[in-house]
């Protein structure tokens, strides 16, 4: 399976079952996840956490 795989099945579950709307929400729980590994090994971190 390629590194996209997951992504092209998710996009075709999305186009046949018509949930356009869990877009946004897996979206933003990616780009949440990524805010939390990056910042653990950042020395950014303290002025991140200052964000929450």
């Amino acid at each position: 399976m390629s590194k996209f795989g997951v992504f092209k099945e998710f996009l075709a579950f999305l186009a046949y079952r018509k949930k356009w709307w869990l877009t946004p929400i897996v979206v933003t729980l990616v780009l949440l996840g990524l805010l939390i590994v990056f910042s653990q090994s950042s020395p950014l971190a303290p002025f991140i956490y200052t964000l929450f």
